[in-house]
């Protein structure tokens, strides 16, 4: 991996903590949008773009839209402090939780763009679907058709969601007055 992924896995570790830790309700908003973008990315660079911009819409879009009109049509408490306090023991445990699941899980992942990886060790598979796709889905894009059909119920979950915050979106907006 590059010093890039490396950082930009930093920068969402660094703002998820941040989420936890502020006590200002405007910050964490902040900080969260700034969390689900650096998500978006790293959805991009391990090569799913469908999962990046759904990221990037709800969790980063309409999510922190949503937020900051809440915030707008509420009050804000105020707070003495910045940050929440930090609870020793419960960072320990799941600290340690990570790093049981990251020794556990990371060496058996394969590297972007691998050969080893079981798409590209096992060409039946993908020459079945190279071949057969367009003659079962009719369609002539491989990767639309793997979506539309193989994936139909997923990318329609994905469909509804979207659909579902859009529509949530713009019954706020037309609820908010502006004077």
């Amino acid at each position: 991996m590059s010093l890039f992924v490396y950082s930009l896995v930093a920068f969402v570790l660094a703002t998820a903590v941040a989420t936890a830790l502020f006590r200002d309700v405007l910050s964490t908003i902040i900080v969260f949008g700034a969390y689900s973008l650096g998500m978006a990315i790293i959805y991009t660079f391990l090569l799913a773009p469908d999962v990046a911009m759904t990221e990037a819409a709800i969790g980063a879009g309409v999510t922190t839209l949503l937020l900051l009109l809440t915030i707008a049509r509420t009050t804000r408490p105020t707070t003495d402090r910045l940050r929440e306090r930090i609870h020793v023991p419960a960072v320990v445990v799941v600290g340690a939780f990570v790093l049981l699941l990251c020794a556990a899980v990371l060496p058996e992942m394969y590297a972007v763009g691998s050969t080893e990886t079981p798409v590209w060790s096992n060409p039946d598979v993908t020459q079945h679907y190279i071949t057969e796709t367009y003659h079962q889905t009719g369609v002539e894009n491989a990767v639309t058709a793997v979506l539309a059909a193989y994936r139909g119920f997923d990318t329609f979950g994905e469909a509804v969601v979207v659909f579902a915050a859009g529509v949530s979106t713009l019954l706020v907006l037309k609820r908010e007055v502006f004077a």
